[in-house]
């Protein structure tokens, strides 16, 4: 059983919350022109996490059978749990176990920079059909302004961020996170070299500023707590790999001032009191196609 990811680096709980929030129905009509993958019949997600994105591509194309693979136990149990209609599978990117020519198009979000790409590419060329489709998605560089309640913050977590934070950069590092990271034009080029044609690259944007009339209450309380997870998780972090310089106490004393100051900005939103907090997201899609 390999559970490192979603018990070291990000939970299943979290990544589910962020995904769904990104890859809600409200996009669709952004992706969906960018994926084109309406004539899929059998769509691979590689890297599904707990399972967020198949469960978008399911309901946006019904006439597909899709499904998902990602080598971390606790990812799939969790995506099992939450869509037992589609097909989840543990399994490694670089070995993927399906058979060649099995897909007509594969996908992965935020997976590429995290993986050898050699052996990552080579393996979606051999599982995907002649003229199949492969998708890469990668985050890039958006734009984040927290609310003036959000951005507060003691002199008790900044000391204990700056005396343990470090150690939680130092232990992604060790584990490769990120150790294949390509800018915008990186990308696309090695798509090209490992025999990918037809080769485009396209942007996704998304708003997420609860303040503003036309979100939905439902998305900005989801996107509160999205955040209120992340800010969470993060600490949790802490005392996972610098339990000799942190104690649970502290990390405790974190947590509840983290949920005081998003109680705060929950109140302040049902109120009217408009902060003007946002997120906007920045998504490169990267589509090459099989020979």
């Amino acid at each position: 059983m390999n559970t490192l990811w979603s018990s070291r680096i990000q939970t299943a709980e979290m990544l589910y919350q962020s995904r769904a929030l990104r890859f809600s129905d409200a996009f669709a009509p952004l992706y969906r022109p960018a994926l084109r993958l309406d004539g899929a019949r059998e769509v691979l997600e590689i890297g599904c996490g707990p399972g967020a994105l198949a469960q978008a591509l399911a309901r946006w194309y019904p006439n597909a059978r899709v499904r998902g693979v990602d080598r971390d136990s606790g990812f799939i149990a969790f995506a099992r749990e939450k869509a037992p209609q589609i097909e989840f599978t543990e399994g490694d990117a670089l070995a993927l176990p399906y058979a060649d020519a099995t897909f007509d198009a594969v996908i992965s979000n935020t997976v590429s920079e995290h993986v050898e790409p050699s052996g990552f590419f080579g393996e979606q060329m051999r599982v995907l059909k002649p003229g199949g489709a492969c998708l890469v998605l990668a985050a890039r560089r958006g734009l984040k302004k927290r609310a003036p309640c959000l951005a507060e913050e003691t002199p008790f977590e900044a000391a204990l961020w700056e005396k343990a934070g470090a150690r939680v950069s130092e232990a992604d590092k060790a584990r490769g996170v990120g150790a294949y990271a390509m800018d915008e034009g990186a990308l696309p080029q090695t798509m090209e070299a490992y025999g990918f044609r037809k080769v485009t690259s396209v942007y996704v944007s998304l708003n997420f500023t609860p303040d503003n009339p036309d979100c939905p209450r439902e998305t900005a309380l989801a996107i509160f707590e999205n955040d209120r997870r992340n800010d969470l998780d993060a600490t949790d972090l802490l005392l996972n790999e610098a339990g000799d310089l942190v104690t649970a106490d502290e990390v405790a004393e974190m947590k509840r001032l983290i949920n005081a100051r998003y109680d705060r900005r929950v109140g302040l939103y049902e109120a009217g009191l408009r902060q003007w907090d946002t997120t906007v997201t920045l998504t490169q899609i990267i589509r090459g196609t099989k020979p």
